[in-house]
């Protein structure tokens, strides 16, 4: 089962020659250079020209590399949802939070590259594509309960927010392919549309 990654970041905007990123970055060069499993902290830290001890102080393991920006991302949806009018249905709550999250430095034109390694490495490893199904449905679960708060009823909050990780995973999928420099919103927004027309029937 090929599994559509989230390009969670480590929380900058642009590769600064800080520790973090230098450690990000040289655990992405050696996990497509010699696979995820083939790859030890000690070696990402060598590469990084840091200590392991250095390491463990941003990440607290290997696989937190890929996955370190998640709680981030979960914050940012979850804000925008509660900061939606009252007004707004259900799924326009989720679609703005998913907007506002793909219009963000988390998913700029120059972290695309990045993103498209990562989906990379995970595709080929079960255990992080099993791992990334279980922050997307914490994502999932966070926006259902954001919405609940709201005073949606379920089901429907656990639809709109189920309904709206698909339209962010579809989304993201196509965005790490696309050469043509497509932001992530607009894609969003395409995804959306499709969505309710499949609802719709036409």
């Amino acid at each position: 089962m090929t599994v559509a990654v989230v390009a969670y970041t480590v929380g900058m905007s642009r590769w600064k020659p800080d520790a973090q990123s230098r450690l990000a970055h040289a655990a992405l060069e050696l996990y497509g250079e010699r696979g995820f499993e083939q790859t030890t902290v000690a070696e990402i830290a060598q590469r990084a020209g840091l200590t392991e001890r250095t390491f463990f102080r941003h990440f607290a393991d290997k696989r937190e590399v890929l996955f370190g920006g998640a709680n981030s991302l979960e914050e940012m949806l979850v804000c925008a949802v509660t900061s939606a009018p009252h007004s707004t249905a259900p799924i326009d709550a989720i679609a703005a939070a998913l907007e506002a999250a793909a219009a963000s430095v988390l998913f700029q034109q120059e972290r695309h590259d990045y993103a498209r390694q990562r989906q990379a490495i995970i595709a080929t490893n079960t255990g992080l594509q099993e791992r990334e199904l279980i922050k997307l449905a914490s994502l999932s679960a966070a926006l259902a309960e954001s919405l609940r708060q709201r005073g949606v009823r379920e089901p429907a909050a656990s639809l709109a927010a189920e309904a709206g990780i698909v339209v962010f995973r579809v989304a993201f999928e196509r965005w790490v392919s696309d050469d043509n420099h497509v932001d992530l919103s607009h894609l969003i927004r395409d995804s959306l549309d499709e969505l309710k027309a499949v609802i719709a029937g036409a």
